[in-house]
């Protein structure tokens, strides 16, 4: 991993972790295209980077987070925020479980790529499409009820396997069931940080444990703080964005995007 790929990564990861395109097969692409193996060190590499993505998405709700915190503890029920915080909690639970049952498998979907790329790019173009076309748009995230933080966090395991933008399946699990684009956006952003803020620190534990550190360094640093930088930019244009687009735009994107993964997988 040289330098200029840690700041590339850096850039896709920031990029594209919070616009609903998928980082991974982003990221999945620029590895074949780099020419980067695929080694243990490699994928610790790109899953710690997240850590700051995610440190961005931290600071940017750092207010919504610490409110949400306060609230868990209250009685239940007592407070939107009471409610929220413990939807949350629920819709979390699917996509940890099946990230830590299927850690291995999709590690090893690593070894090839551009199929791994394309299933996730035509999974998420799928998922937009069909929540802009069937979404009514009619509801307000105040009026969420424990069936439909469970549904959008089984959304969320597309995310895990076979693979879909993390964000994008949050928004288009919420949309899906008919909440509007802005609050579907906002509660994907909160559901994601546990899901990522676990994967990211199991991984620096296990690269720790396995002696991977060293190898990482001096690039993961670097990597971490672009990945965060551009992370947070990212976050503010796509809330503005959503509030006056369609999704459409990042479905297109995402199913041309899959198209070329597979032509590449055959040259």
């Amino acid at each position: 991993m040289t330098i200029f790929n840690s700041v590339l990564f850096g850039i896709i990861e920031g990029l594209t972790e919070f616009v609903p395109v998928s980082s991974t097969a982003h990221m999945l692409l620029a590895q074949r295209l780099l020419e980067v193996p695929a080694t243990d060190a490699v994928f610790a590499y790109l899953v710690l980077i997240q850590l700051g993505a995610i440190a961005a998405l931290l600071i940017y709700f750092g207010r919504d987070f610490l409110a949400l915190i306060r609230a868990l503890f209250s009685r239940p029920g007592s407070s939107a925020a009471n409610r929220l915080a413990w939807f949350i909690v629920l819709g979390t639970a699917p996509a940890l479980l099946a990230g830590a049952l299927l850690r291995d498998t999709v590690q090893a979907m690593f070894a090839n790529p551009l199929l791994e790329a394309a299933i996730r790019f035509f999974t998420a173009a799928a998922i937009l499409g069909l929540a802009e076309w069937i979404g009514a748009q009619s509801r307000a995230l105040d009026s969420m009820q424990w069936p439909d933080a469970l549904i959008i966090g089984l959304f969320q395991v597309l995310a895990v396997f076979p693979g879909a933008s993390r964000s994008g399946a949050a928004i288009g699990g919420a949309m899906v069931r008919d909440f509007d684009r802005q609050g579907s956006t906002r509660f994907a952003f909160l559901l994601s940080a546990p899901v990522m803020l676990a994967a990211g620190l199991y991984e620096a534990l296990g690269a720790v444990t396995d002696g991977l550190v060293g190898e990482l360094l001096p690039v993961l640093p670097l990597g971490f703080i672009v990945a965060g930088v551009v992370g947070w930019l990212s976050i503010r244009w796509l809330l503005d964005y959503i509030s006056r687009h369609r999704l459409y735009a990042f479905s297109a994107y995402c199913a041309v995007a899959g198209f070329l993964c597979l032509l590449l997988q055959g040259a």
